[in-house]
């Protein structure tokens, strides 16, 4: 199943308007069966939205995403450059990603799986001398299984709930989809322009969103939905470890549903040590561009034989 489209009203009426012109039929036979002419004339003169209610209307439409496709570039703080291909379910909450740091220099992309209450971690990527408390364990420590099975860990969630144990760089830890609604949160949204994305045609909106805007976007929500919504985005604004505010373009497409965004802007260091301020770390630059939405998704847990537990291997590492 592709992409599901709803096709404005408007949209509908210039695409019967020319097939009357092409096809050379009267008046008559294009409106037979169809609107009357009064009611296609009131809904065509209907005003444009501003740049922040498509914005809002494109956060509004988000709840109905299901599953998404999506694909990640850019650049994130300790890690450098990264692409990641990824699908992911909202029900049950689940993701699989295939993510590549060339920076890193390892040898194959990282395979992750979530699924369940369990992550599971593959690929020539894997080093699990990375993974916190077990930094003592070695890779040999695998028997020769190709994944590594790590639990409890979750993804996709508020950002206290999220456990990649370290694997995940934090700004792919949360879900595209809660990400793509930040620019609620700016006060200057302004249309850039028509574009193409994805083979769609766009509108570029841009703007620059702050945690006092999102704060106050939560504040003036009126109803639950709405405010769940805004509690996601401050949440998302939060993991991304931005420092005071980030530059967000949002691309929408002419149905009212976000195709692709970016966010750029300067990461806050946590401190070391108690009593230090935060400091401004690098910078995070990051596009996520939506695929195919609402096709099937199904995350497989790789299999029993060929996954090894990272607790047994602790606890057999201590006796």
């Amino acid at each position: 199943m592709g992409i599901s489209v709803r096709w404005s009203v408007s949209r509908r009426v210039a695409s019967a308007a020319l097939g009357c012109v092409l096809l050379g039929a009267g008046a008559g036979a294009c409106g037979t069966g169809g609107e009357s002419s009064s009611a296609k004339s009131a809904q065509t003169s209907a005003p444009a939205l501003t740049p922040a209610e498509a914005v809002a209307k494109a956060a509004e439409d988000s709840a109905d995403i299901t599953s998404l496709r999506y694909r990640i570039t850019g650049a994130v703080p300790d890690q450098g450059r990264l692409t990641a291909d990824a699908a992911m379910s909202t029900a049950p909450l689940s993701m699989t990603m295939e993510l590549t740091m060339p920076d890193q220099r390892a040898k194959g992309p990282l395979s992750i799986r979530f699924a369940g209450k369990a992550m599971y971690v593959g690929g020539g990527a894997l080093d699990i001398r990375k993974l916190g408390s077990s930094a003592k364990l070695d890779p040999g420590e695998l028997n020769g299984k190709s994944w590594l099975r790590i639990e409890p860990a979750a993804w996709g969630r508020i950002s206290v709930d999220n456990r990649s144990y370290g694997l995940l760089p934090h700004q792919v830890e949360g879900s595209p989809i809660a990400q793509s609604t930040l620019l609620t949160g700016a006060k200057n949204a302004k249309e850039i322009g028509v574009e193409t994305i994805l083979g769609a045609r766009t509108t570029h909106y841009r703007g620059t969103v702050t945690f006092d805007g999102l704060a106050a976007a939560q504040d003036a929500a009126t109803d639950k939905a709405s405010r769940e919504r805004q509690t996601r985005s401050l949440d998302q604004f939060i993991a991304l470890e931005f420092d005071k505010n980030l530059l967000m373009d949002l691309w929408i497409d002419d149905d009212g549903r976000t195709r692709q965004f970016r966010m750029r802007g300067a990461t806050s260091k946590v401190p070391v040590n108690a009593g230090e301020e935060a400091t401004v770390g690098d910078p995070v630059d990051m596009t996520v561009a939506f695929l195919r939405i609402n096709e099937p998704v199904t995350v497989t847990p790789p299999s029993a034989g060929d996954t090894a537990d990272l607790g047994a291997l602790l606890d057999a590492q201590t006796g």
